[in-house]
């Protein structure tokens, strides 16, 4: 009987399957060779205001934004693509959406609005932790706004979910209206889906966007360029019918049916097209660089050796401008760089990409995903007043000494009898455990994370900051691992004995505080985590107490949806 109900289990799921994903096709793979690069301008992506002015004076602000289907141009000679896109309506909506402006101080509302369809455009996979509504129709979705400091009920918790107009919702739901305070420090956050199970796909169908938090008493007297542009960077791959191609078999299709432990395209996108080109004037130039993508990390760097003068490390600015040659980007951080085109030797110059995907022992990049973009200078020079200061905004470093408790935090892969992954944990345990994670509001922590997979985790923690340390290799890692299996206890599994092989320092760019850090493979990373605002001892205006609570998570979307995710739930 036990057998029989699992082949009967195991045949719902693939009618399930074909149920839900009646809507995509794969129309057959296009090469990326039969896309020319640099034939597409950079987007202007449309820019809204969070608060909205009163005789001169910024009061808060109200915005109505949606997630529509529409087609949009991703390249030339690619037709239309079927994509879900954020906007004030669906012929203003755009991939990725419009980049949301906030004053530090004036707060935000927004009524963010389900209108998509019954049935998603792209494949997805039911039996990992997923969001189902009762009736199986509607998509659902839910807004994280990424690095914000806001209260639980606005922070888009993954079973916060809703389908078209409200007809659903799920268990953690809440409130229609989100309520952002912007109280935080200046600097740059982005906006995105966060349904459970359902992350992924809802990214790859274009549900991302900006959002810039600016506090001009402070930023103003730094004298950055004023030509400033968030870069919104992902990669897809598309079908000769111009809709975005994902594979549709599982890696473990007995177990999974669709699931794959990573998406990568090899298309680059930049704000909507592919390979595009930006005309820049010779002169400096900021950019505010978001990697959009599922799991493919960038080491971004010019082919003619132009140097990024970087001025912050995902959400804040750091003390002080660093000079770099490279700057890897995981999934989900950012970086904010100021480009300096008079330096350049040339009248143009291309932004490449060398990192391994899988990152950091995967392929090498290829003709088509090593290049990201082109910026074609004019050749007369221009009076530019910006200036690179000496120093930036400098923020109270972290208090090692006032750490209220040590964490163990680690990062599991488990695999089929074929080797190939099923799920990923943290601390071993599902996402549905309860809490194990209860930080004070107003605390600092120590989280030491151990990484026992091959692959580099960008893990995000919603509400903290935190700064990295050290990263310290596992030595003899296999006994390690498979104590770490039996017992799943650091401590009694003896880390210290085994967390003493080679040390690699943290790059000077991303010393500062941030909500993204790349974990590596078989080492022991050092982080330093405050459940408080870093720019002041103000308290926050909120109850972080109050449900659904908050999560962190790896920010590869494919580990993130199946399942390494736990909740964070806090205390007074």
């Amino acid at each position: 009987m036990v057998g029989e109900g699992r082949i009967l289990v195991f045949e719902l799921i693939i009618l399930l399957v074909g149920f839900l994903n009646f809507a995509w096709a794969d129309d057959g793979l296009i090469s990326p060779s039969q896309l020319q690069m640099f034939v597409d301008e950079l987007p202007n992506i449309p820019r809204i205001n969070g608060f909205h002015l009163r005789n001169g004076v910024p009061h808060p602000g109200r915005l109505r934004i949606g997630m529509f289907p529409k087609k949009w141009k991703f390249h030339r000679d690619l037709p239309p693509t079927p994509v879900f896109a954020y906007g004030t309506s669906q012929k203003a909506a755009t991939v990725p959406g419009p980049t949301i402006e906030a004053l530090h101080g004036i707060s935000t509302d927004i009524n963010w609005e389900n209108y998509l369809p019954s049935k998603h455009i792209l494949p997805w996979d039911p039996t990992i932790p997923t969001a189902i509504p009762h009736t199986k129709k509607g998509i659902p979705t839910v807004v994280h706004l990424h690095g914000g400091i806001d209260e639980p009920q606005s922070d888009g918790y993954s079973t916060a979910w809703f389908t078209s107009r409200f007809r659903e919702t799920g268990p953690s739901w809440t409130k229609k209206t989100y309520h952002y305070h912007n109280l935080q420090h200046p600097g740059t956050l982005w906006y995105h889906d966060h349904a459970m199970g359902l992350t992924r796909v809802n990214l790859l169908a274009g549900l991302v966007g900006a959002y810039i938090i600016r506090q001009p008493e402070i930023e103003r007297p730094l004298q950055l360029p004023e030509l400033d542009l968030p870069l919104v960077v992902f990669d897809r791959s598309f079908n000769r019918d111009g809709s975005i191609y994902m594979n549709a078999t599982g890696n473990n299709p007995s177990i999974h049916p669709q699931w794959q432990p990573e998406y990568f395209g090899d298309a680059i996108i930049v704000n909507g097209k592919a390979w595009p080109y930006m005309i820049v004037q010779r002169r400096r130039h900021r950019f505010r660089i978001i990697n959009a993508s599922n799991a493919r990390f960038f080491k971004f760097r010019f082919e003619n050796g132009l140097e990024f003068i970087a001025m912050g490390s995902d959400s804040s600015y750091n003390d002080k401008p660093i000079w770099v040659k490279e700057l890897l980007l995981a999934p989900s951080e950012i970086v904010d760089v100021v480009v300096d085109f008079s330096k350049a030797r040339s009248d143009s110059i291309i932004l490449s990409n060398d990192a391994p995907y899988p990152y950091p022992a995967g392929d090498p990049v290829n003709g088509a995903n090593g290049k990201v973009m082109k910026f074609i200078i004019k050749k007369d020079g221009v009076l530019d007043k910006s200036k690179i200061p000496t120093r930036l905004i400098k923020y109270t470093p972290p208090n090692v000494s006032s750490a209220s408790i040590t964490r163990y935090i680690s990062l599991y892969e488990y695999t089929s009898d074929t080797d190939e992954p099923v799920h990923l944990y943290i601390n071993g345990l599902p996402y549905e455990a309860p809490a194990t994670e209860t930080p004070k509001v107003g605390s600092t922590e120590i989280w030491y994370v151990i990484n026992l997979t091959e692959d580099n985790h960008p893990l995000h923690v919603h509400l903290g900051l935190f700064v990295a340390l050290e990263q310290t290799e596992l030595v003899d890692l296999e006994k390690f691992k498979k104590c770490m299996l039996k017992v799943n206890d650091a401590m009694k599994c003896g880390v210290g004995k085994y967390a003493r092989g080679k040390k690699i320092e943290v790059a000077a760019h991303e010393k500062g505080w941030k909500n993204v850090y790349k974990m590596m493979p078989g080492y022991v990373t050092k982080i330093v985590v405050k459940f408080s605002y870093i720019h002041s001892n103000e308290s926050y205006p909120f109850d972080a107490t109050a449900d659904p609570g908050y999560v962190y998570h790896c920010h590869i979307l494919d580990h993130e949806d199946n399942a390494m995710m736990r909740p964070l739930k806090f205390t007074h």
